[in-house]
């Protein structure tokens, strides 16, 4: 059973080229950010499961096979986003083994186009974690070294908009201290797939300032360099290593919960479209909004501020 996401790699080549050819094969693999490749990683296990129980070869999978897999899992309730993104990871693979790509078939295409017309294709939205909620989540945080880390997450995760690969990437080089607030350099993201690095600033706070959080979790820790965000064992040893990006969805869950919220509602990326969100509301500028979240489009950004002028001079009001 094909269960691995590998570049295909010529035969007959002499060995002197092998360590260069190794080399060729790690840069290919880095095409896809690390989250990208961990679910690309995930999706095609599924398939190549699916297609082993069923007999079918994954790789190279036919169009049929695809097709079929597809429709299979949609009668088991996947969603048709899921889908699209489980079709993104076979074709992946087809190409890092230099094999005809299935997903390109009309067929496939067509099999996905009926899906999303027949159970439709409307994504799922976590909730924004607006500043109150913010405010209220992060006055639950226990005076423990562990519950300063956390309320430094939180804020800073809001004030800078950031995604949660984002955040786990922070390293303490990548920020500096100012009298205004913090300049931190956002080395890559999802958007910057080259790394030529962004620089944002986080402004200052009164009652639930990100600026003191942070300076109050590396003291406690006692973190001078590397990774900001670490794991926190038993004990309450700070770990060398960083926090994982499910690391930062399951502590904004559980601080939603321990503030009266429906924990279900929220997720990792409640902290970046809560800023969002909080800033629409207060009628910031988009464009300083792009300032701290990195977006490339305007019109991604006008959703929130429509969500949050969903009813500013409502064309009803009065009329009942």
């Amino acid at each position: 059973m094909a269960t691995a996401l590998t570049v295909s790699q010529p035969i007959n080549l002499p060995a002197e080229l092998a360590p260069d050819v190794a080399a060729a094969v790690n840069y290919a693999r880095a095409e896809k950010a690390p989250a990208t490749r961990r679910a690309y990683g995930t999706d095609f296990y599924l398939f190549s499961a699916w297609c082993d129980a069923k007999g079918a070869p994954a790789l190279p999978a036919s169009a049929e096979t695809v097709a079929a897999y597809l429709a299979a899992e949609a009668d088991r309730g996947t969603k048709a986003s899921t889908l699209g993104r489980r079709i993104a990871a076979i074709r992946f693979a087809h190409k890092l083994a230099s094999l005809p790509t299935p997903t390109d078939s009309e067929a496939v295409k067509a099999t996905l186009r009926g899906i999303r017309r027949t159970i439709g294709a409307a994504k799922v939205k976590k909730a924004p974690a607006i500043a109150e909620w913010i405010k209220a989540m992060v006055r639950t945080c226990p005076d423990t070294v562990a519950g300063k880390r956390d309320r430094a997450l939180l804020l800073l995760g809001f004030a800078g908009a950031f995604r949660r690969s984002e955040l786990v990437a922070l390293d303490v080089e990548h920020v500096e201290e100012t009298v205004d607030g913090l300049r931190v350099l956002i080395a890559c993201s999802k958007t910057d797939q080259e790394g030529e690095g962004a620089t944002i600033a986080i402004a200052r706070g009164s009652d639930a300032c990100p600026v003191r959080a942070l300076r109050e979790w590396l003291d406690a820790a006692g973190i001078e360099s590397g990774p900001i965000f670490r794991p926190i064992n038993k004990a309450g040893t700070v770990s060398e290593q960083r926090l994982t990006d499910r690391s930062v969805a399951n502590l904004v869950k559980a601080y939603a919960g321990r503030a009266g919220l429906d924990a279900k509602l929220f997720a990792g990326h409640s902290l970046r479209s809560g800023f969002l969100t909080s800033a629409a509301g207060k009628g910031a500028s988009i464009f300083k909004m792009m300032d701290v979240s990195r977006h490339r489009s305007v019109d991604t950004l006008r959703s929130y501020v429509r969500d949050a002028e969903l009813f500013k001079d409502h064309a009803g009001t009065g009329l009942l």
